[in-house]
């Protein structure tokens, strides 16, 4: 073989090594960020390169590998809801007290199916890697309770990290810790229902409709009123 065929030969081969090893980072790359979603982005910006960021993101699913975790039981899923709807009800008559009994709520449930709940950015780092699509909740909702704590929280402020702790709540649970829509009877004209809402731990109660009457069926739809009977004859 002439040294021109050699030297052309050793760069298809140098080319088609560099394409393979490209094409692995690529698809090593998209399956970092199908697993951790916008959490993907937030390493990489903070780590200041790619690189950086993924070995991070790479040391973090060994870590997570290593963890003994385990799924509630339907009891345990049904004591930790019940846990929760008492946190949204403590809410209504002193929220800063309700944000805490949350964190306390999320990091006993964390502890429950097995991560490590040591340090705060500890945590944060092993449950990125399945629940990274709610960890963002997670850290407005420590944010939040943080400043609760120096008692610079407004209550609207704590109603969101209710709603914050909930995300992340929901998502560790694997089913919604309190239905969306109350399942009591139908109350009396006139009276109240309270009805739970996903996103308003201290909801005021919704007032029962008065039943509609027959005029008020024709009225509405555009129907006109029967005719007055002649009493006259």
């Amino acid at each position: 073989m002439s040294t021109t065929a050699t030297i052309i030969l050793i760069v298809v081969i140098l080319v088609v090594i560099a394409a393979v090893v490209y094409g692995v980072q690529v698809v090593r790359r998209k399956q970092l960020q199908n697993t951790f979603g916008p959490e993907y982005d937030r390493v990489v910006a903070d780590s200041g390169s790619r690189t950086e960021g993924e070995k991070e993101l790479r040391e973090r699913e060994k870590r997570h590998a290593s963890l003994e975790l385990k799924p509630l039981s339907p009891e345990a899923q049904s004591t930790y809801a019940a846990n929760w709807e008492e946190v949204q009800i403590q809410f209504v008559d002193n929220p800063s007290e309700a944000v805490t009994a949350a964190d306390e709520l999320v990091t006993r449930l964390i502890a429950e199916r097995g991560y490590p709940t040591g340090e705060y950015d500890e945590r944060l780092a092993n449950l990125s890697v399945e629940h990274a699509r709610t960890l963002e909740h997670y850290r407005k909702a420590h944010e939040i309770s943080r400043r609760n704590s120096a008692g610079e929280t407004t209550t609207e402020d704590l109603r969101q990290a209710l709603v914050h702790y909930r995300a992340l709540f929901a998502d560790l649970l694997g089913t919604d810790p309190v239905p969306s829509i109350g399942t009591t009877s139908p109350a009396p004209t006139g009276t109240t229902t309270p009805t739970s809402t996903s996103d308003d731990p201290g909801a005021a109660p919704r007032t029962a409709p008065a039943p509609r009457t027959d005029a008020d069926s024709r009225t509405a739809a555009g129907e006109p009123d029967a005719p007055a009977r002649d009493t006259s004859r």
